[in-house]
């Protein structure tokens, strides 16, 4: 589970990640400049001020333009993993050495209009493949259940190429979305506003876990 925390009330956010920090593998970063994307978001500063408190792995998701500038203050800050989108990663191979001399995992995103084939060339370099099951830099939005067949589609790559490359699901995922992306093959569900904005962040966490883990135990079953 990685639990998105823009989703959390940024004004208290080291408690809101302290809360759910034992229940979860990860938290999901997202790093957004305002052009890449619209909105803004936050950056190293921040995630330096609260990566004393937490133990969960850092994976930052940017959302920027020229990404590379960022890898430096990142890894300062204490981040494990860094994401790109594939529109603003020139040379992965190259990102990733860098990540990677710096401490930090490398992976990239696909974007919903984008098809699996541009991750393809790259996969084997890569630490974690995210699919985007909703447009990059909003919360909140609807699952797009389209987006299902790229999942697929990468896992039978990693499968068959026998990679240890993690597959990752971003967007819209709630209890009757994550088993659907679990049938998939994504073994990482980031989740925002289904965590954050339930009253209970850490029985919002157990109620996703528990979705994946009835729907996957019932086809094991079939």
């Amino acid at each position: 589970m990685a639990p998105s925390v823009l989703a959390a009330d940024l004004g208290q956010l080291r408690s809101e990640m302290e809360r759910v920090d034992s229940h979860v593998e990860m938290f999901h970063l997202d790093v957004m400049d305002g052009l890449y994307v619209p909105n803004l978001t936050f950056g190293a500063p921040v995630i330096e001020k609260v990566r004393p408190a937490v133990n969960a792995f850092f994976d930052c998701h940017l959302m920027v333009i020229e990404p590379l500038r960022l890898f430096e203050a990142l890894a300062g800050a204490g981040a494990d993993h860094v994401t790109l989108h594939t529109d603003v990663c020139d040379d992965p191979t190259e990102a990733g050495s860098f990540a990677r001399r710096l401490g930090m995992g490398f992976g990239l995103a696909l974007s919903p209009a984008l098809a699996p084939a541009v991750i393809r060339p790259h996969l084997a370099g890569l630490d974690m493949v995210t699919v985007m099951s909703v447009e990059p830099g909003f919360g909140g939005q609807a699952f797009m259940p389209e987006t299902l067949s790229k999942v697929e589609t990468i896992r039978r790559w990693i499968d068959d190429e026998e990679l240890k490359t993690a597959l990752q699901i971003d967007g819209g995922i709630t209890p009757e979305t994550a088993p659907l992306a679990a049938a998939a093959g994504a073994d990482i569900f980031v989740a925002g506003t289904a965590v954050f904005a339930r009253a209970d962040p850490v029985e919002a966490v157990g109620m996703l876990r528990r979705s994946i883990h009835s729907a996957m135990s019932s086809a094991d079953g079939a």
